[in-house]
């Protein structure tokens, strides 16, 4: 099998939608696809058995925490991520960009690249373009992120156009630095909520020739209808040809808008993070778990859903489960959770096939009420 290769099955004739296969090293599969987020070389609670069992086609793993512990050389030594977590199926991993981000206030950014204070005990650490891309090169990933900066919304203009100049910057020297071919390198276009911005990375980025291209800087504080809008002044510019992956958004009317605009690839935290504290994502709406109201609520989570904790369990023991931080609980409505936006983008691909990807949209609007204002979506 080559290293890495995108072809496109079906397209939409009433939206930008399209249904596509991604060949890695590590197995094919289909898209639009979603992807559970497993930051430390695992997905919170599930083994890699039950993401086979829940249909996950491509996992994430995270360059920055792997970077830290185990260490990417222990990794390296073990025959990378894939003997070491036993998975059988396509990963990708991150830069650590958004680190750049999320650790904000113990980093400082310079053309060089990223000064951080290790979040666990306060070591200096300072990543690179290069160092990110040769973390990602030893951790063994089929896909793999340039290194960015994600800068938090709302920016001014001039910072953003400073930041897409250098994230650019740092896409070549990341390029020039990949060392491993049999892993696909995608670059990540920026610019936050600027159209001319965003017109001006993606054509940069493009000029590169990555495997792939990600829009990033979403998810970021911004509102979903400037989301929508950065996704709009982006693809446009971004080629038919390769796989494009919109990064970190994972809610139900963000993953049907992004498919509509032709986005192939979605990851996020957010089903297994909400899992945890109770909510359920189900095709009758937001299910806080926890509710009184199902204390003998003796009927499944879901009736439209065929994982293991919709098909063997009743509401009522997963109330208790959580409730009592019973760890079964929270895996279950993990495996619920992931399940639901897998069989999502299921649903979303024979939609695309049979030519109704318009209508299948507009029903799940209307069952969700995203058509009525809406925005927690899910």
């Amino acid at each position: 099998m080559e290293k890495f290769k995108f072809t496109i099955n079906t397209k939409c004739s009433e939206t930008k939608a399209r249904t596509g296969y991604i060949e890695t090293p590590n197995g094919m599969v289909k898209t639009p696809i979603f992807m559970p987020v497993g930051t430390l070389a695992s997905v919170k609670y599930l083994s890699p058995e039950e993401l086979t069992d829940i249909e996950a086609g491509i996992i994430l793993s995270n360059t920055y925490h792997l970077w830290l512990r185990p260490g990417e050389d222990i990794i390296k030594e073990a025959g990378g991520l894939h003997k070491f977590m036993n998975v059988k199926r396509p990963i990708l991993t991150d830069s650590g960009g958004f680190q750049v981000f999320s650790l904000s206030a113990m980093r400082k950014i310079s053309e060089e690249g990223v000064a951080f204070r290790n979040h666990l005990n306060g070591d200096a650490l300072f990543l690179t373009p290069e160092k990110s891309i040769q973390i990602q090169n030893d951790l063994g990933a089929d896909i793999i992120m340039s290194f960015d900066e994600c800068p938090a919304y709302p920016a001014t203009h001039e910072y953003m156009k400073s930041s897409v100049e250098r994230t650019l910057r740092w896409a070549q020297r990341g390029k020039e630095a990949h060392q491993n071919p049999n892993q696909a390198l995608f670059g990540i276009v920026q610019g936050g909520e600027f159209a001319d911005l965003r017109e001006y990375s993606a054509r940069k980025t493009v000029e590169m020739d990555f495997d792939g291209y990600s829009i990033g800087g979403t998810s970021v504080g911004e509102s979903k209808p400037v989301m929508y809008k950065m996704i709009k002044d982006t693809i446009p510019f971004l080629p038919e040809d390769k796989p494009r992956y919109l990064m970190g958004v994972g809610t139900v009317d963000a993953i049907l808008e992004g498919i509509s605009q032709g986005i192939d690839m979605f990851d996020c935290v957010l089903p297994t993070r909400i899992a945890r504290h109770g909510t359920a994502m189900t095709t009758l709406g937001r299910i806080n778990i926890r509710n009184q109201q199902y204390d003998r609520d003796f009927t499944p989570l879901d009736p439209g859903c065929d994982c293991i904790a919709c098909t063997n369990y009743t509401r009522a023991y997963l109330r208790h489960l959580i409730k009592n931080k019973e760890g079964l609980g929270m895996r279950l409505l993990s495996i619920h959770n992931l399940r639901f936006l897998i069989r999502l983008t299921q649903l979303a691909q024979e939609a695309i096939e049979n030519g109704t990807y318009k209508s299948f949209k507009e029903a799940m609007d209307e069952k969700f009420g995203f058509n009525k204002g809406n925005t927690k979506g899910y």
